[in-house]
């Protein structure tokens, strides 16, 4: 049985934040808080990478509870 896991599109945020949207955040100017744009925007994704990887293993998490409690439901030995 396929399981539908979209908070697994969390793990999406760190790729498009770091690689996605480089080319358009490859600036100095602006400068903030005394730092260069790009400095300033890799420091968010940094901050926000462990936010999304939480987010998903949230997600996880509720999946997990969700199936074990539901009646009638077996999982398999290789379902996890």
């Amino acid at each position: 049985m396929i399981k539908r896991r979209p908070h697994l599109l969390w793990l999406l945020v760190p790729f498009v934040l770091y690689i996605g949207a480089l080319p358009f955040v490859n600036r100095v100017e602006p400068v903030l808080i005394g730092l260069p744009f790009l400095f300033v925007w890799l420091l968010a994704a940094t901050l926000l990478t462990p936010v999304a990887v939480w987010l998903t293993w949230r997600g996880d998490q509720r999946l997990r509870a969700r199936t074990e409690t539901a009646p009638g439901t077996r999982t398999e030995a290789g379902d996890e």
